[in-house]
């Protein structure tokens, strides 16, 4: 089973620390990839499927992050819907997963890479 790092968001007051885990990070990169209304659905492999089904935990399937002092990467795997144009879908996901980590975090975003999986005809 995949480790659940945390990591330390540094912030300038003085009550405090803020620390975040990776799982986090992933949930707001596969939200903010189903945003997009070409995506179909992320995908997972078979052991993160049974797993996400057995935890009610799919908000992270198909979507791996990591995080090295404050930058993050991303890789997500998505099915996309039939006859969408996926160099424009897949730069609208890139840069709404961004956005969102970067705006939620306060983390700096350095990749966004995507694996299209599958195509869902519907």
């Amino acid at each position: 089973m995949e480790e659940n790092l945390v990591h330390t968001i540094e912030n300038n007051n003085e009550i405090g620390e803020v620390k975040i885990a990776d799982r986090v990070v992933s949930v707001i990169a596969g939200l903010a990839a189903m945003e997009v209304e070409e995506v179909a659905s992320l995908n997972g492999n078979i052991t993160k499927d049974l797993v996400a089904k057995l935890t009610n935990n799919s908000l992270s399937r198909g979507v791996k992050s990591n995080i090295v002092d404050d930058n993050v990467n991303v890789d997500v795997t998505l099915n996309v819907r039939y006859g969408c144009n996926m160099k424009d879908t897949t730069a609208k996901v890139q840069e709404k997963i961004k956005t969102s980590i970067e705006n939620m975090t306060g983390l700096n975003v350095n990749t966004v890479n995507i694996r299209i999986a599958n195509i869902v005809a519907e």
